[in-house]
């Protein structure tokens, strides 16, 4: 939270809040004079996953609340599932390369445990494809930003590399 203030709060009035429960992002209203990226639970995980999607929503959604996307919960159709997992790839990329940042565990979330079973093996080397493109072309500014004082403060060598995201598993060997 310390290092994502210290990071952004001058120029975006924003700030990273421990939630009791959902996740959600609340715009600047009558009852907060800045920005919140409400993470949830305490959970690392959680805030990663947020600041994500913060770091990817422009200008003009960051002035709506959970900037104004749309958000089924768990028990998603299959259908649901498939928008939900196409919406999800580029923050779960960015969200990877925070933990690898900071050396904590990635786990890639389909975030539906009481629908429709997702193809994990599949959506997985979507986010892993989608990190090979970041490394390749370059993650976004405020990404970037937030990457560069993850790895100072835990010590991780930048710039970051394809040999810090491991797919664990024989199933991707071709990749």
């Amino acid at each position: 939270m310390t290092l994502f203030e210290i990071t952004f709060y001058s120029q975006y009035r924003t700030k990273l809040v421990k939630g009791e429960s959902e996740p959600v992002y609340l715009p600047i209203n009558e009852e907060c004079d800045y920005h919140q990226v409400i993470f949830a639970h305490g959970y690392y995980s959680s805030a990663l996953h947020e600041i994500a999607h913060w770091c990817i929503a422009g200008q003009a959604r960051r002035l709506l609340e959970d900037y104004g996307y749309w958000y089924l919960p768990d028990g998603r159709d299959k259908e649901q599932q498939k928008q939900f997992e196409q919406v999800e790839v580029k923050p779960q990329a960015l969200e990877w390369a925070f933990c690898v940042a900071s050396n904590k565990a990635f786990n890639v979330s389909a975030d539906n445990l009481n629908g429709y079973e997702a193809d994990h093996t599949s959506f997985r080397l979507k986010v892993y494809q989608q990190v090979k493109k970041y490394l390749k072309e370059g993650f976004p500014k405020r990404a970037q930003q937030f990457i560069d004082v993850l790895a100072d403060f835990y010590q991780v060598n930048t710039p970051l590399n394809l040999s810090q995201f491991e797919l664990d598993s024989e199933l991707y060997q071709d990749v």
